[in-house]
């Protein structure tokens, strides 16, 4: 009975950190607090377009994606800044790798908002003329 216990009071603490981590990307981090504005804008729009479930499911996959990968970025150059805080080269690499990922992630994110929105938008400018 104590191992589980144990078990489940680590996994709390474990969720406390995360959303510790969470609510430090979102306080500090420029790039996390555009990407959460870009989710909060989405998220509007996607009930004034009344998206469905599949589109709702691949535009949060997206979202979530940049965002977390943005997260996994900011933690490499931490990382990298505390083992090696002179300008170094392979540092240097090393972040631009990471941010290298985000760019890619924030690319597809972004074609499959276009996929979702733009047939939409187009029907909308096509049925209500100004």
């Amino acid at each position: 009975m104590n191992k589980k216990k144990s078990f489940f009071i680590s996994r709390l603490k474990s969720i406390g950190f995360a959303f510790k981590g969470a609510y430090f990307l979102l306080k500090t981090e420029a790039s996390i607090q555009i990407q959460f504005g870009i989710f909060i804008l989405l998220t509007v729009l996607g009930f004034c377009f009344n998206i469905s479930t599949t589109e709702w499911l691949f535009q949060f996959l997206a979202i979530g994606m940049v965002m977390s990968i943005e997260g996994i970025n900011t933690a490499v150059e931490e990382l990298a800044n505390f083992i090696h805080p002179e300008k170094h080269k392979k540092i240097g690499l090393i972040k631009d790798i990471a941010a290298g990922a985000v760019l890619i992630s924030s690319f597809f994110a972004i074609i499959i908002g276009l996929i979702i929105y733009i047939p939409k938008i187009i029907y909308f400018i096509c049925t209500n003329r100004f």
